[in-house]
């Protein structure tokens, strides 16, 4: 069973009403989908308000590019309900996967499907919507299941106490309920 031990870590810290089938659906992907040179890593699932915040001061009052048009609380990964992909690549198949790629179009395990897209058809016919089809902004590694609900209602719910706590690893976590 192919797996990445990061992305597993990251899944961990999703929310509750997710984790399971993503984590189902990520070991999916990984062992029918994608081919033996090809691994799918999350880069991103949950983000704090303040890592959200860092995110969005990046380009603007901090060094570097701009990365997110969302302020904490603004952004469904805050809520632990968005993922953000990447292709790990094995070039030279010793197994180390050393290459990353966000090339949506590339077909390294060579089934004539490109494999980015194998990953997003496959977690978009489970429900979950990619930011590559949004029609402004185009998020090509983000998918989010948000349960109908936009980041302003989930921001409602937070602030509201609409809420409930989990430990994982000795770390604690709100959760908004669904």
């Amino acid at each position: 069973m192919a797996a990445d031990s990061i992305t597993l870590k990251r899944i961990k810290l999703m929310h509750p009403a997710v984790r399971q089938e993503v984590r189902d659906a990520y070991m999916h992907v990984n062992n029918k989908l994608l081919g033996t040179g090809v691994r799918l890593r999350f880069a991103y699932t949950l983000r704090t308000f303040a890592e959200q915040d860092a995110l969005y001061a990046q380009g603007r009052t901090t060094p570097g590019r701009k990365v997110t048009n969302a302020k904490g609380g603004q952004s469904i990964h805050n809520y632990g309900l968005a993922f953000d992909i990447v292709l790990l690549i094995d070039k030279d198949s010793n197994g180390t996967f050393k290459t990353a790629s966000w090339n949506i179009n590339a077909d390294f395990d060579n089934d004539r499907k490109a494999d980015w897209m194998e990953v997003v058809d496959y977690f978009k016919s489970i429900g979950w919507t990619w930011g590559g089809d949004w029609n402004s902004f185009k998020d090509y590694p983000h998918l989010e299941k948000t349960f109908d609900y936009n980041w302003r209602a989930l921001k409602a719910k937070y602030d509201s106490g609409d809420t409930f706590i989990e430990v994982i690893d000795g770390k604690t976590y709100t959760w908004v309920n669904l």
